[in-house]
C-alpha cells in the first residue's frame, strides 16, 4: 500500500504539493486559536466552597459549618476526596473529583447539594463556591493607588470604593476574565453606636434599633390605579441611600414623643472589620486579582486586561491610577520567545548539516521543509484537541526525529540519480528521473517507517500516566505524537513529491570528493576496530558501566523547576499578630527588599482577600518581589540560585518573620493540589 501511495503521490505530485500547502495554511489559521501558556495547567479537577461566619471562633467554624458540610458533600458521584480550613470567621472545603471529571458537572452536583444543606447551617450562613478557575488563573495582578504628584489625595476607602464601583465591574466584562478579586483598603459601611445609657433610659433594646433600621429599608410594592385609561404602577420607596437618612429613622416613642436614631445612638460612615490588606513598594495600596476562566488563552487573557485597563484610567479622577503589578503575558511571551529561538537555532542548525550532507541546496530545503510543516500540522492538531503550547508541549520537539524518515528517503532518491546520471553519462529524461525517484523511496520506506514508529512507541507508556505527572507529560507526549505522524505522512507524500518536481540533477562533483573521503576513513577505522572485537565490547561495557554508576549518584527530581523570572516571599509572622502589626512589619521587609538593585517593585498581600480562594490569617503574607529585565542588572550573568540566596540574606536581616521562598505559580500549584505552599509538608491528624 505504501508503494501505490509514493506512486500516486509523484505521479500527482503539484497536488500534493498544493495539499501540503493548504494544511500548512490552515494550521498558520489555527495558531491565533492556540492556547499558550508557560507552563501545563496540573490544577486537579476541584470545586472550594467558601462560608463568611461571622464572630465564628475556629472551633465553632469547625463544628457547626465545616464538619456538616464535608457530611454533606460525601458520596458525590466520582469524589476523590476532600479537605477543609477552619479559620475566625471562615471556613473553606475543597471538593476534589477524580480526573477527567467535566468542571460544570461537578460544580452543579455540589451546588445541589449545598442547597441541601442550607438547613443545617446557622441561621443566615450561605456557602459560596469559589471561581471557575484553576492554578494558572491569577494571570494579572494591579493596584489602584494615589499618583506621585498627589500621594495622599484619596483615602484608602475612596480607593477601595473606585476599586469596587468603577474597576471591577468594567474588568468583569473582559472575555475570559471570570473573576476580579480585591484585597486592601477598607469596605464603606453605615456604623451605627448605639448610647447604652439612652438606650435603657428610653426602655428600648437592641433588637428595636436592628429591626426600626431593617423595616425601613426596603422597598414596597403597592399595585397600580387606573385614572383617564392609563395604569399607574404605585411603590413606596423606602431604601436607605445615605446615613444622613438614618437620623430621620424614628426608633420608637416615649411619652408621645417619637424617638429618632440619633437620640439613642451616633451614626456615622465607617468601615467593615478588616480581615486582610494590601501593600506595595512600602506604603498601602488596593490591590486586584484577575482569575481567567478554566480553558482559556492566558496570554490573550492577559492582552485584552492590559488594554482595558487603559481604559479604565481614562474614566477614574484625576490623581488616582491603576498601575499593573503582575503580567502573566510577561512569562508566557518569555518563555515562548525562549522556545521559539531554540526551535529557530535548530531549524538552521539541521538546514546546514542537511546540505553538508547532501550536497545539493534544493534536496536540503525539500528536507527542511518537513519541519515548519509538520509544526503547523501539529498546531491545528493541538487546537483541535486544546493543547496548551508551552515549555514542555513545545521544547520537546525534536527536530531530528521529525526530518529522519525525510533525511534517508531524499538521500537515497538523490544517491540514486546521481549513479544512474554516472551510468548513462547524460541528464535523465522526466520519466527515468521519477522512476529512480520511485524505486529509492521504495527501497527505504519500509526501513524508516519502522524507525519511526519505534520512536512514537518510546512515547506510549507515557499516555498512561494520570494525576499530576498525567497533566504535565501527557501533552508533551501527545505532541511529539501528533508531530512524528505529520512527519511520517509528509514524508511518503510530500517529500518524493517534491523531489520528483525540484530535484532535476546529481549532487556535484566537490560534494562526491568530499563525502567519498569521509567515508573511506570511515571504513578503514570501522575495519581495525572489528580486528580486536572482544576488546571494542568490553570497553563499551566498561563506559555503560560507568553511566550506571553516575546516574545513581545523582540527584533525582519530579521535573525541573520553571525560572519565573519573579520570586515570592511567604512571610510567617506570630501567630495573633494583629493586621496593622502585620502592615507595619510588611512595610519594613519590602524597603529592605527594594534595596537589592535586581528588584523592580514589590508587592503583598496579607490575611484573606473578599473572596477567600488563599485564606491566610493575619500574620501570614505572600510577597511578590518582581525582578527587573536581566539586561538591567548591574551583572546580568548573575544566577538565579546567587540571586536568590541575596534575597534571603536581605529577608533574615529583618527581625520577626519566618520565610518560605518560592516563585508565584509554583505557590498556588501547591496551595491548590495539596493545601501547602511548600514543596514537602507534614500533615498531623488527631
Amino acid at each position: 500500500m505504501f508503494n501505490w501511495i509514493i506512486r500516486v503521490s509523484i505521479a500527482y505530485r503539484r497536488g500534493i504539493i498544493g495539499c501540503a500547502a493548504l494544511l500548512a495554511l490552515v494550521g498558520a489559521l489555527s495558531y491565533k486559536n492556540l492556547i499558550i501558556d508557560a507552563v501545563p495547567d496540573i490544577t486537579n479537577v476541584q470545586v472550594q466552597i467558601n462560608t463568611e461566619v461571622a464572630g465564628f471562633s475556629p472551633y465553632e467554624v469547625e463544628r457547626r459549618v465545616t464538619a456538616p458540610l464535608e457530611l454533606f458533600l460525601a458520596g458525590l458521584p466520582a469524589l476523590d476526596y476532600t479537605r477543609s480550613l477552619s479559620r475566625y470567621g471562615l471556613s473553606q472545603v475543597t471538593v476534589v473529583f477524580k480526573e477527567g471529571t467535566d468542571i460544570y458537572f461537578a460544580r452543579q452536583i455540589v451546588s445541589q447539594r449545598l442547597q441541601e444543606a442550607k438547613s443545617r447551617l446557622p441561621d443566615g450562613i450561605t456557602p459560596v463556591m469559589g471561581p471557575i478557575s484553576t492554578g494558572l488563573g491569577e494571570i494579572f495582578m494591579f493596584s489602584v493607588e494615589n499618583s506621585e504628584a498627589m500621594r495622599g489625595s484619596y483615602s484608602l476607602q475612596q480607593l477601595r470604593e473606585l476599586q469596587d464601583w468603577v474597576v471591577r465591574p468594567q474588568l468583569m466584562s473582559v472575555p475570559g476574565v471570570v473573576e476580579v478579586n480585591s484585597i486592601g483598603g477598607a469596605s464603606k459601611q453605615i456604623v451605627v453606636t448605639p448610647y447604652l445609657e439612652r438606650v435603657r433610659a428610653y426602655a428600648l433594646t437592641l433588637d428595636d434599633i436592628a429591626g426600626a433600621i431593617a423595616a425601613n429599608n426596603a422597598n414596597v410594592g403597592a399595585g397600580f390605579i387606573e385614572r383617564n385609561g392609563e395604569q399607574f404602577l404605585l411603590r413606596v420607596p423606602a431604601q436607605i441611600g445615605d446615613y444622613r437618612e438614618l437620623e430621620q429613622l424614628v426608633v420608637g416613642v416615649h411619652e408621645g414623643i417619637p424617638i429618632r436614631l440619633p437620640d439613642i445612638a451616633r451614626v456615622e460612615v465607617g468601615a467593615e472589620l478588616r480581615t486582610g490588606a494590601a501593600t506595595g513598594d512600602s506604603t498601602e495600596i488596593v490591590l486586584g486579582t484577575v482569575f481567567m476562566l478554566i480553558g482559556e488563552n492566558g496570554l490573550k487573557v492577559s492582552e485584552l486586561v492590559s488594554k482595558k485597563l487603559v481604559e479604565i484610567q481614562r474614566s477614574l479622577p484625576a490623581g488616582v491610577v491603576v498601575r499593573p503589578l503582575y503580567k502573566r503575558a510577561d512569562l508566557v511571551n518569555a518563555t515562548i520567545n525562549t522556545v521559539r529561538r531554540n526551535l529557530f537555532e535548530g531549524a538552521i542548525l539541521v538546514i546546514v548539516i542537511l546540505f553538508l550532507a547532501l550536497g545539493d541546496m534544493r534536496a536540503a530545503c525539500i528536507t527542511a521543509l518537513v519541519i515548519p510543516l509538520s509544526m503547523l500540522m501539529t498546531i491545528w492538531g493541538m487546537v483541535q484537541g486544546k493543547i496548551s503550547a508551552n515549555l514542555m508541549s513545545l521544547g520537546a520537539l525534536d527536530f531530528g526525529l521529525i526530518v529522519d524518515g525525510a533525511v534517508i528517503l531524499v538521500e537515497n532518491c538523490v544517491r540514486r540519480i546521481r549513479n544512474r546520471v554516472r551510468l548513462t553519462g547524460r541528464q535523465l529524461t522526466r520519466e527515468e528521473r521519477l522512476e529512480e525517484v520511485y524505486q529509492g523511496a521504495c527501497e527505504v520506506r519500509q526501513a524508516t517507517m519502522f524507525g519511526e514508529l519505534i520512536i512514537m512507541v518510546v512515547y506510549l507508556p507515557i499516555l498512561t500516566l494520570g494525576g499530576v505527572e498525567g497533566k504535565m507529560f501527557r501533552p508533551m507526549a501527545i505532541t511529539v505524537l501528533m508531530a512524528l505522524v505529520a512527519a511520517f505522512v509528509l514524508s511518503l507524500t510530500f517529500v518524493p513529491a517534491c523531489v520528483a518536481a525540484f530535484v532535476s540533477r546529481s549532487p556535484s562533483d566537490t560534494h562526491e570528493l568530499w563525502f567519498d573521503k569521509l567515508q573511506v576513513r570511515y571504513q578503514r577505522f570501522l575495519s581495525f576496530l572489528l580486528l580486536f572485537p572482544r576488546r571494542v565490547v568490553c570497553a563499551s561495557l566498561v563506559v555503560v558501566m560507568l553511566g550506571v554508576i553516575t546516574f545513581c549518584r545523582i540527584g533525582s527530581e519530579f521535573m525541573p523547576a520553571l525560572d519565573e523570572g519573579d520570586m515570592t516571599v511567604h512571610a510567617l509572622r506570630i501567630p495573633g499578630t494583629s493586621l496593622s502589626q502585620a502592615i507595619s512589619m510588611q512595610i519594613q521587609l519590602e524597603k529592605a527588599l527594594q534595596a537589592a538593585p535586581e528588584v523592580n517593585h514589590v508587592f503583598a498581600k496579607i490575611g484573606t482577600a473578599e473572596i477567600a480562594t488563599d485564606p491566610m490569617p493575619p500574620s501570614v503574607a505572600d510577597v511578590y518581589v518582581i525582578m527587573k529585565p536581566r539586561a538591567e542588572w548591574p551583572n546580568p550573568a548573575k544566577p538565579k540560585e546567587q540571586l536568590v540566596s541575596e534575597i534571603e540574606a536581605i529577608t533574615r536581616a529583618v527581625p520577626g518573620n519566618n520565610y518560605e521562598y518560592t516563585q508565584p505559580i509554583q505557590m498556588r500549584f501547591n496551595e491548590l493540589l495539596a493545601g501547602v505552599r511548600s514543596d514537602v509538608a507534614v500533615k498531623i491528624f488527631g
